[in-house]
């Protein structure tokens, strides 16, 4: 016992790495919203942050541009996940929409974003295919398809995104509702595909993938890579516009933009107060429709329509893709041809140099974050195992308050904690910062599979006399290898897509990928930014190839050792 003692810090050591950045960078962004900057020789507390935010003018339009795409993307994603469950939870289709999850899900947010502006432009390849035998169009159409004044491309990107990870999160929580049974039981009264998942299911599953929903509302409401591709500039949204704020050249716009930070964190929680709100009325509503004996239909309807919508959003998911490989390649693609006119590798010989050093401090941060993320993971999932002591309802919260507090409206207190304590610019500050965001998913992806391992293994390994640290070397992480590994790609996934964590915490010191290709998307030259987003795609893809290749090769070896 003496010997394993350590673990019982493991679960405090790992909040105490969430809760005091994200605390002390609340309270760093909180004083300076009510005039509280030591830096700018400001320390007497007033409101005028706060009416110098409300005289900015486009304030309302970009309030309007945040609630329609972060609202109308978790709406949108949320009805393509229920409604494709629903209808097709027991279809060959079902299966193979699974096996296409984990490639989107690896897919940086930035990627997706620049593949689907690719897509969806004026003079994007999906207006090119049909061109001009279909359209007649020989030029480009005066259509604003991309950063539209309402910001339904960013609420369409968000929900292309977000769709693999509520369907992810709502598959793990369908084995915890004994689904079969339930569906078994209402087929048998007579209820129909649809109408039996939704009455009998759907009550049972919402409650597990409530804080996942939570955290895709509190992103999708205060995304800033995302919206610097897909949402208009001029006013961008909320956080975009703060973002700016934050790096203007005049410093006295640091109080104004902690204003609109703090602005960004209340109406996060008024949407998702909103949200909550209309869970509720929609119980009620409901009650009626759930008890008054409705069986439904067939549902061949419902899951062609469901199969079609999810395949147009796993379409412009790979789709997007694809057109970055395609313009990383070509030489001359003139519109409207549906394909490059030539092709070349002269755009990655010049990008050569930055690449491989832009590709390593990548590499560098993500295995570092994932390395440090599947050590407190494992080390608290032991813990558990060792004691007895599962969470509850309140680490779950704490697990997820980096996801349901918006990244703008505490790195900037964490930046000025940084340079306070001179880790500012620093390996340390921006892995840290990245851990933030990459250990939740880590947990997330790893606890139900440790959770699940049968304990008759542990208990013969003691019982033989191993000592419970040989147990988890030599029986438990073989045995979890697959899971491990996939838990280690999704980290190191996350971290690949941090834009955010990696401007603040490293103060502009550190480049990775993802900030390289947010700051190109606004350039003319699609055959650079396809360079830079097709390999900050291809990077996580390989990690999750490499997670599921190993194993496997180990399971080939496996009989040959034995002989």
């Amino acid at each position: 016992m003496k010997r394993r003692s350590w673990l019982i810090f493991a679960p405090g050591v790992t909040l105490a790495l969430f809760l005091l950045p994200i605390g002390a960078g609340l309270l760093g962004t909180w004083l300076p919203s009510f005039g509280y900057l030591p830096v700018l020789g400001s320390e007497a507390f007033s409101l005028e942050p706060w009416r110098a935010l409300f005289a900015r003018p486009g304030l309302v339009e970009s309030l309007r541009l945040t609630l329609i795409s972060g609202l109308g993307g978790t709406l949108l994603a949320f009805a393509l996940t229920i409604g494709f469950v629903a209808a097709c939870h027991d279809t060959r289709f079902f299966a193979a929409a699974r096996r296409l999850l984990a490639p989107l899900l690896a897919l940086p947010h930035v990627a997706v974003a620049i593949g689907l502006a690719f897509l969806i432009a004026p003079s994007g390849w999906l207006l090119r295919l049909v061109s001009p035998w279909a359209t007649g169009l020989e030029l480009p159409p005066d259509v604003a398809t991309l950063q539209d004044p309402n910001g339904l491309a960013l609420a369409l990107g968000l929900a292309v995104k977000e769709t693999p990870f509520l369907l992810l999160m709502t598959l793990g929580a369908l084995g915890q509702v004994r689904q079969g049974e339930r569906l078994a039981t209402a087929r048998g009264l007579g209820y129909g595909p649809v109408a039996a998942w939704l009455k009998t299911v759907l009550p049972a599953v919402y409650p597990l993938i409530r804080l996942p929903i939570y955290a895709v509302l509190a992103f999708s409401l205060s995304v800033v890579d995302m919206a610097i591709v897909l949402a208009p500039a001029t006013p961008p949204p909320l956080a975009v516009q703060v973002f700016n704020w934050f790096y203007d050249p005049d410093l006295a716009l640091r109080t104004v933009a902690s204003a609109g930070a703090t602005l960004q964190l209340g109406l996060v929680i008024a949407g998702i107060a909103l949200w909550r709100g209309g869970e509720i009325l929609l119980r009620r509503l409901s009650r009626g429709w759930l008890t008054g004996g409705w069986r439904g239909w067939g549902g061949g309807l419902s899951r062609r329509f469901a199969a079609a919508a999810l395949s147009l959003a796993l379409a412009l998911g790979y789709g997007g893709i694809l057109a970055l490989t395609l313009w990383s390649f070509a030489f001359r693609w003139r519109y409207p041809d549906a394909l490059p006119a030539s092709w070349t590798l002269d755009t990655w010989a010049r990008q050569g140099d930055a690449l491989w050093r832009i590709s390593l401090t990548t590499l560098a941060i993500g295995l570092a974050a994932a390395l440090i993320a599947l050590a407190l993971t494992l080390a608290c999932l032991e813990n558990e195992k060792r004691h007895g002591k599962a969470p509850g309802s309140r680490a779950l919260w704490l697990l997820y308050l980096p996801l349901l507090v918006p990244q703008i409206g505490f790195l900037f207190g964490v930046q000025t904690l940084g340079a306070w304590s001179g880790l500012d610019g620093t390996w340390l500050a921006v892995i840290w910062s990245h851990l933030l965001f990459v250990l939740p998913y880590a947990f997330l992806a790893l606890a139900d599979p440790y959770r699940a391992l049968d304990e008759r293994y542990n208990r013969a390994a003691l019982c033989l006399g191993a000592s419970p640290g040989r147990v988890f070397w030599r029986i438990k992480l073989p045995l979890l290898l697959r899971p491990v590994l996939f838990a280690g790609a999704v980290a190191f996934a996350v971290s690949v897509a941090q834009f955010l964590p990696t401007v603040f915490a490293g103060a502009g010191r550190f480049t990775t990928l993802t900030t390289e290709a947010v700051s190109l998307a606004g350039g003319g030259d699609r055959r650079v930014i396809g360079v830079y987003a097709f390999l900050q795609a291809a990077l996580p893809l390989a990690f999750f190839a490499l997670a599921i290749a190993l194993p496997a090769w180990r399971a080939r070896r496996l009989p040959r050792a034995g002989r």
